[in-house]
């Protein structure tokens, strides 16, 4: 609660955590360019191998914290997002720490939220690159790696910049600007 405050004091909005669930779980949406853009954010993260349990930081009705990414909630935020908005984009922290690949849990809630009108999936958590899929008419990037992020090494410090055009339609086009995370700031990689 603290930090959204502070980010909210100095104008900055939040997404993904609020004073309780509802608040957690409501679009911040942004206009540019006669774009209509709604950003949601969830987590969803197993408990970790040292006990760590992120969803103990899960908002309720009168409770602060983050917003837990369930597929019925997602589902039901994207669409009366969608309602508002030309574009929904869904940032979401799950997967399994490591992992190359994106684990079944991840393209379940990814593939939930572009069902339910997402143009756009941004994924983290892995710490290292995941593929991205095109996925019933949207864009799905599972784990865009770290980016300024300290204590890994190989693969974990190479990573991109990921570009996206968004147009009323959804993702018109997308790429990648390879880096390199040297004693734990980004560089362009060569």
């Amino acid at each position: 609660q603290q930090t959204t405050d502070l980010l909210a004091e100095r104008g900055i909005p939040t997404v993904g955590a609020g004073p309780d669930a509802a608040a957690a779980r409501t679009p911040i949406v942004l206009e540019r360019n006669g774009l209509t853009i709604a950003f949601l954010a969830y987590v969803n993260v197993l408990v970790e191998g040292i006990g760590f349990d992120t969803q103990t930081w899960e908002a309720g009705p009168g409770t602060p914290g983050v917003a837990w990414g369930r597929v019925e909630d997602i589902r039901a935020d994207v669409a009366a997002a969608r309602s508002r908005a030309d574009v929904v984009v869904v940032l979401l922290h799950f997967g399994l720490e490591g992992r190359p690949s994106p684990v079944a849990e991840q393209a379940q809630l990814a593939h939930a939220a572009v069902d339910a009108g997402a143009a756009l999936v941004i994924g983290a958590h892995p710490h290292v690159l995941q593929r991205v899929e095109r996925y019933n008419g949207g864009l799905i990037a599972y784990s865009l790696g770290n980016f300024v992020f300290d204590e890994f090494g190989l693969p974990e410090n190479d990573t991109v910049v990921f570009t996206a055009t968004l147009t009323k339609t959804g993702v018109s086009e997308y790429g990648f600007l390879p880096v390199v995370i040297e004693n734990g700031l980004p560089r362009p990689a060569n």
